[in-house]
């Protein structure tokens, strides 16, 4: 996003999907991420399905970055001088991962369940990994119980809860590090090695 506008490079996005298929060839096929290509009908036309994949996916991008406007501005300044103080990766990682998860729980997650785009559902559940997937594991939980179903009421509601969830986890950071700038750099390290469970959902 830049000056109000968002600009997506659909080149970008088909060539991370493609990578994305020829990776996923050699690892196992029931997967989030194969479910997805599964979606799209790779199978039976590659072409057509990426045309309609990366399509989905550009709108899902697009739906991200509303979301982190609307974290932006739920947030306000005192996040953003935090990020620009902050020296640790770690601590860097870990921030980011809360905005993430507050964009896509505002905005991102709630659209897609709305349209019922269980193709663009399925890759962002394939997607979610690393530092994002350890701070809420229950959102695969939830993704696990509407794959069981068809039912998406329990995605639905932990969507809708941990939207307040992340906003106040992002609070917490930022009240823990303008406290004591001058160590709230190590405080929020020392979170993200390891002392997860005051922010896991």
């Amino acid at each position: 996003m830049r000056g109000g506008a968002i600009f997506l490079r659909m080149d970008a996005v088909r060539r991370l999907l493609w990578n994305k298929y020829e990776e996923w060839q050699w690892k196992e096929k029931d997967t989030a991420l194969g479910r997805a290509f599964a979606h799209y009908d790779f199978e039976h036309d590659i072409d057509r399905g990426l045309d309609r994949m990366a399509e989905a996916e550009s709108e899902a991008m697009i739906l991200h970055e509303i979301g982190e406007a609307r974290a932006e501005s739920l947030l306000g300044e005192d996040w953003n001088a935090m990020l620009g103080q902050l020296t640790s990766r770690h601590a860097e990682l870990l921030a980011r991962a809360v905005r993430d998860h507050l964009a896509d729980c505002l905005v991102t997650l709630p659209t897609l369940l709305e349209r019922e785009a269980v193709g663009s559902l399925h890759f962002y559940l394939a997607n979610l990994s690393g530092l994002r997937r350890a701070l809420f594991p229950a959102l695969p939980r939830a993704y696990e119980a509407w794959l069981d179903s068809r039912d998406a009421t329990q995605l639905a509601q932990t969507v809708a809860a941990a939207e307040t969830h992340w906003l106040d986890a992002a609070r917490r950071l930022t009240s823990v590090f303008h406290r004591d700038p001058a160590h709230g750099d190590a405080q929020l390290n020392t979170l993200a090695g390891g002392d997860l469970a005051s922010l896991t959902l």
